[in-house]
């Protein structure tokens, strides 16, 4: 009887060492299992440090929202995604530019950050935004329901970039348009390097239509296009972080 306690104890304990062995060579198993028919992203993610870029009146000040969405072309009517919406700097002035006939979808990861916004939305009876949580691969939006997608000073916190922009294809509506606004700088300090955004975009079937420096507001303005058919996601090739 004690031998046979013996083998067994052996024989779970060389069981746990393979399961644990098998863990330490999974190349993928520090991502969400969501995300793994895609190639990963080849540069560090920046820390998620403050749902908030810089405070709203130094932003009014220098007329950032007003400048983006002049430049974006974003007009009464129309309806419109804010990605990564934090606490709600461009949702409430993208509500107000596309009036009571258009409508806003903020979106975000963090739950508290949610609840926030949702909380500023009812207070300033914003009745043509709405509100969703998120997932960091996935946006979450409907197919064909978006003329803008924004994605301000968030795009260097996406994990995974390929998963993420690959199932945001779909909800652009034709002519429809994602606007990136970021840093010029490492991932790592809170930016995104230009052709390191170009590159992965590209490599899922995105075209630049425009990329503009904004040095009064210390970062740039890109937008993009659905261009042609997605790749399928084995097919994607990741982009070197110093391309």
């Amino acid at each position: 009887m004690r031998a046979g306690r013996g083998i067994m104890a052996l024989v779970l304990v060389s069981s746990l060492a393979l399961a644990s062995c098998d863990w330490i060579h999974d190349p993928d198993a520090d991502r969400p299992e969501t995300s793994r028919d895609f190639p990963r992203a080849d540069r560090p993610v920046a820390p998620v440090v403050s749902n908030q870029y810089s405070d709203e009146t130094s932003r009014d000040r220098l007329g950032e929202a007003g400048e983006v969405m002049e430049r974006a072309g974003v007009t009464s009517g129309m309806t419109v995604a804010d990605i990564g919406a934090g606490e709600g700097y461009y949702t409430v002035r993208l509500a107000q530019r596309v009036g009571a006939q258009g409508r806003v979808l903020a979106q975000d990861i963090d739950r508290g950050a949610i609840r926030r916004l949702a909380d500023r939305v009812a207070r300033e009876r914003l009745d043509n935004v709405s509100i969703k949580l998120g997932a960091p691969d996935d946006p979450m939006l409907p197919a064909g329901s978006f003329d803008r997608v924004f994605m301000v000073h968030m795009y260097h916190e996406v994990a995974e970039p390929y998963a993420f922009l690959w199932r945001l294809y779909p909800a652009l509506r034709r002519d429809g348009e994602v606007i990136v606004i970021d840093a010029d700088r490492p991932t790592t300090q809170h930016g995104t390097p230009p052709k390191l955004l170009f590159c992965e975009f590209e490599a899922v079937g995105y075209k630049l239509k425009s990329f503009t420096e904004q040095p009064e507001l210390g970062s740039y303005y890109a937008s993009f296009v659905a261009s042609g058919d997605r790749p399928e996601p084995g097919a994607i090739e990741a982009c070197a972080s110093a391309a």
